[in-house]
């Protein structure tokens, strides 16, 4: 069934890629993981799939430990991180999308620091495009000076923006946040661009996306709790 689902999922890149004029090596098809066992991860690696995303970190430390051996795949943490977790995540991913304070990125500067001296840890900005209360992200206004501190740090490199629009079953809805992220990480010198997810990554794609996270659509419904 999965083999079947990511055929269907790489259609809809390549009919989306088409309409926008770009190549597939312009998108990162980042599996979203979460509430599926380490089984699955195994099964999406073994398809090929190499970029993973995770939204809690004690959920996929439990999970890393029952994975085995992937030597190439990639974590990605895609949830919100508070901040007495940043030790932890910066240890078990490699992409941590959620920054979005000064405070956040200092503490997984430190840390990758302590860790791994040697490592660079990529970040990426989580910007808050929504009035829904239940989004976590930096505001637009704020971001300029956000890039500035996260440029300041060492340890981190910083990749690009990502955000989560308000949930609507019509993609074209989410247009004008997708749209509204390109043009701030253009004022912010910044090229890497994540956003959409199963029933709206066509029209990210369309929008400049450079990753989309998808789960739904590749490994069916979440189990919930």
């Amino acid at each position: 069934m999965l083999k079947e689902r990511l055929e269907e999922v790489e259609s809809r890149i390549a009919k989306a890629l088409a309409r926008a004029g770009r190549l597939r090596p312009d998108i990162m098809l980042l599996a979203v993981t979460k509430k599926f066992p380490a089984s699955t991860i195994r099964e999406a690696y073994d398809l090929g799939l190499r970029e993973f995303g995770e939204n809690y970190v004690q959920e996929f430390e439990v999970k890393r430990l029952e994975l085995g051996e992937c030597p190439s795949a990639r974590f990605h943490l895609i949830g919100h991180l508070q901040s007495n977790k940043t030790k932890k995540a910066a240890e078990i991913f490699r992409v941590i999308q959620t920054v979005d304070t000064p405070k956040l990125a200092k503490r997984l500067d430190d840390d990758i620091g302590r860790i791994s001296p040697s490592q660079v840890l990529d970040v990426m900005i989580e910007v808050k495009l929504s009035p829904e209360e239940t989004k976590s992200g930096a505001a637009p206004e704020d971001l300029p000076a956000l890039v500035q501190g996260i440029r300041s740090c060492g340890n981190l490199r910083l990749l690009g923006l990502m955000t989560m629009p308000p949930w609507t079953d019509d993609g074209e809805r989410s247009r004008p946040y997708f749209a509204r992220l390109r043009r701030l990480a253009e004022e912010n010198r910044l090229t890497q661009l994540s956003m959409g997810m199963s029933h709206d990554f066509e029209v990210a794609i369309e929008e400049g996306a450079t990753i989309i996270r998808v789960g739904t659509a590749l490994f069916g419904p979440r189990t919930r709790g």
